[in-house]
Order: structure tokens, then sequence, then C-alpha cells
């Protein structure tokens, strides 16, 4: 089989897993968040913290290992705009909870059934391609141009390394540090201990973004016909998938379109099978106004910021990128306006 053929097989087993997994647990940052800092249940942003800490760990094993040059991906790149990423990042958090999760969490309720997701999915799809290469994208260049920097370091191990210490050990010591930082914030919750369903699904979820680094940077590796080392982001796949499906011809497959189809079918599949699948809408024009918006701000920010609350939350941070923790800190402080303080989104008056 070609190296493509190889990497598309592989992208359709992460997002069947992918989906399959995230319906089951309930596995979203805005879901975390909520359960944090307004129900008081530290779970689930265990099970996300779970899956920081062993994305990075296994990530950075296959790195230091050889078998995954990351500095290939998007995130390590020497220059970027630091206020456009944080701007995007905070855009994109707020947008998340005024649409009841992100981009990846809306193609797992849709195959559970969730209309709602249907708009979403297709509105973020609309803004992300306006962002990138449409009515959105002259403003968004402009500012990148007027904050661009490039960096004498671009991630944490080259910090480290910075100050003298060799590239391998450079890597393991950050990677050891802040993967068991997560690791022992996840375990120190004893409900969390309890929960044998969160802890698979955070190990899963970290291991399957290694998964995606090893298909593109190691299976994907071809002089020839190089496959782009990426892993698991929602933002422009779903806007990359929404086009595959109205302009195939001409267009190819690639690792993120196929996750996306894989993810819907693992949801599908799963939802299917144990009886989860069940029809639901918009309870009024508002909240459809509202979800709807949410994705806009979803779409946009996430094409500033690089990625999502996976493809800068999990794969980014895996890369212990500079720019990445940028980002995820501007989701984090969207995400938490929206769900505390003046700005918090307030639930809708039910009929």
């Amino acid at each position: 089989m070609e190296s493509t053929q190889i990497v598309i097989l592989a992208a359709l087993a992460i997002g069947l897993i992918y989906g399959s997994v995230g319906l089951l647990s309930g596995f979203c940052m805005m879901s975390s968040m909520r359960g944090w800092l307004a129900d008081g249940d530290g779970r689930l942003v265990r099970t996300y913290a779970l899956a920081m800490g062993a994305a990075i760990a296994a990530s950075q094993i296959l790195a230091a290992a050889g078998l995954v040059d990351l500095s290939k991906s998007i995130y390590l790149q020497p220059s970027f705009s630091a206020p456009v990423m944080f701007l995007g990042g905070m855009l994109f958090g707020y947008g998340m909870v005024l649409s009841n999760g992100c981009g990846s969490r809306a193609l797992v309720l849709l195959g559970r059934g969730n209309l709602r997701s249907l708009v979403v999915v297709i509105i973020l799809a609309i803004f992300a391609q306006m962002t990138l290469k449409g009515l959105i994208a002259p403003a968004r260049i402009a500012m990148v141009g007027a904050s661009q920097t490039t960096a004498a370091t671009n991630s944490l191990p080259a910090l480290l390394a910075s100050l003298g210490l060799g590239a391998v050990g450079a890597r393991m010591i950050a990677a050891s540090v802040i993967a068991a930082a997560l690791i022992i914030f996840a375990f120190a919750y004893g409900p969390f201990r309890q929960s044998p369903g969160q802890m698979l699904a955070g190990i899963v979820m970290g291991l399957l973004i290694a998964g995606g680094w090893y298909a593109t940077g190691y299976l994907g590796a071809d002089d020839f016909n190089p496959v782009p080392v990426t892993s698991l982001t929602f933002i422009a796949p779903i806007a990359d998938a929404l086009q595959y499906m109205m302009l195939s011809t001409g267009s190819t497959l690639n690792f993120g379109i196929v996750t996306v189809f894989g993810v819907f079918a693992g949801s599908l599949v799963t939802a299917l099978s144990t009886g989860r699948f069940h029809l639901e809408g918009y309870s009024s024009p508002r909240h459809m106004l509202r979800s709807a918006g949410g994705a806009a701000l979803m779409g946009a920010g996430g094409v500033m910021a690089f990625g999502c609350s996976i493809g800068q939350g999990l794969t980014g941070l895996s890369t212990l990128a500079l720019a990445s923790f940028i980002a995820v800190a501007g989701i984090m402080l969207g995400t938490s306006a929206g769900l505390r303080g003046a700005l918090r989104v307030r639930p809708l008056a039910t009929a």
C-alpha cells in the first residue's frame, strides 16, 4: 500500500475510536470546565488533564526516538503572532460555551442524533473557510503581519536546550515535568480515581494524539509523496470535509478530512448499538441564534489560534510549542468568561 493509503486508514481508525470514546465518556473541554467551575464536579476536567499528560508523554517519546519530526508540524514554526493566537483562543473558548461544545463534540453529538450540532458544524465550517481564504482572511492576515514575531526558541525543549542541556535531555525533562504534573493533578482527585471509565478515556484520547503523529510522521513519511505531519484537530478539517462533500471532483482525501468522517461514524455506530441515538432540536429561535453565533466564533477563532480545544489543547500542547500554550491560555480564558463572571452565558428561559 502507498503511504497515503496507510495514513487514510489510520485516520479512519483514529476517528472511529475518538467518536466512540467521546460519546461514551462525554469527553469535551467545555464540559470539563463547566463541571469544574460551575457545577463543582472535577471528574471530566481530570479526564482532560490526563489526556493532555498522556499526549505529551507519548508524543515526546516518539520524537525523542526519532520516529516523528514534530518540527515539521504547524505548531513549531519559528514565527507566530502571540496576540492573534491569544485573541483567537478567547473567541473560540467563548464560542464553545455559546454552542455548548467544541467542533469535535459537535461531530460526536451529531452522530447521536443531535440536529443542533448539524447547524454548529456547518456554520463553523463556513466561518473557518471565510477566515482561512474568504472575506475575513485579509483582516486576519493584516493582524498577523502587524504582530508577528520570530522567537529565538519556539518550544519548551528548545528553551531548555538554550540553557546548555542536550536536545534529548531537554525534551525529556520538559515532557516529564509537565506530563507528570498533569497526571498527578488528575489522580489527586478522589472521585476521578473511582471512575475507571474516565481514566481509560483520558489515556485513550491522549494516545490517539500520538497515534496521529505516528501515522502522518512515520507511516506517511515518503520522500516522493510526503504526507503533512499532523494529528487530531478539527477546525480546518471540518471546513475541508464540508468542501470535499460539495466539490469532491478533483479533491483528495487527507488525514484531517477522514478523521472528521471517522468521528461522526464512530459516534453514530456506538449510539445505535447502545440505544443512545435519539433526535434532538432547538428549543427556540433564540437558542438557534446563540448556537450559530458560537459556531461562527469557533470557526473564526479556531483559525486565528491555529487550532481548537483538541487541535491546540491536546495536539499542539503535545509538541510543547510555546505558541500552543498561548493559544490554550486564550481558549481557557474565553471559556471561563463564558461560564462565570459578567460575560457569563446565562441559561435560556424555557417556555
